[in-house]
């Protein structure tokens, strides 16, 4: 199993790299792309339908179905606070099918969990992250009610 040094970060100028406003740095992609050059992940958090492949980090599946919104809502709050906490000292990824919807819609939960309002979050991601992210009125509006509350 790959066991990284905590205190290892994402390349701030890498693909799919995002900075919150705290400093944290956060790995969005696409799961249908090959994995990326450079260091792998200590944490991922995976948006799919069905469970995700084996990867030799740790990681927690959110069942999320392509375009929709997350099957097991209890779910979402306690996985993204650990993503959120462990990105301040560890590489953490989240990543769905295309990298966009799924991803972006998290992403946009994170930003919210780091400071960034609700209603500001989506355009956050999109200029941070991926212009198309967070793809539709479903998921734009999980975001602008999303309180996040840790």
């Amino acid at each position: 199993m790959y066991h990284p040094a905590v205190g290892e970060f994402w390349d701030s100028s890498a693909p799919g790299v995002m900075r919150l406003p705290s400093g944290r740095l956060v790995r969005g992609r696409g799961l249908s792309r090959p994995l990326p050059d450079g260091p792998h992940p200590a944490f991922g958090v995976y948006l799919l339908g069905q469970p995700p492949p084996d990867v030799p980090w740790e990681s927690r599946w959110l069942r999320w179905p392509d375009f929709r919104l997350p099957a097991d809502r209890a779910d979402v709050l306690p996985t993204l606070t650990e993503a959120w906490q462990r990105a301040a000292t560890e590489r953490v990824e989240i990543a769905c099918a295309g990298g966009r919807g799924r991803t972006g819609t998290v992403l946009a939960c994170l930003a919210i969990l780091d400071g960034v309002p609700a209603s500001k979050a989506v355009a956050f991601v999109r200029e941070h992250y991926n212009r198309h992210a967070v793809e539709t009125l479903r998921q734009r509006r999980y975001v602008a009610r999303w309180r996040g509350d840790r």
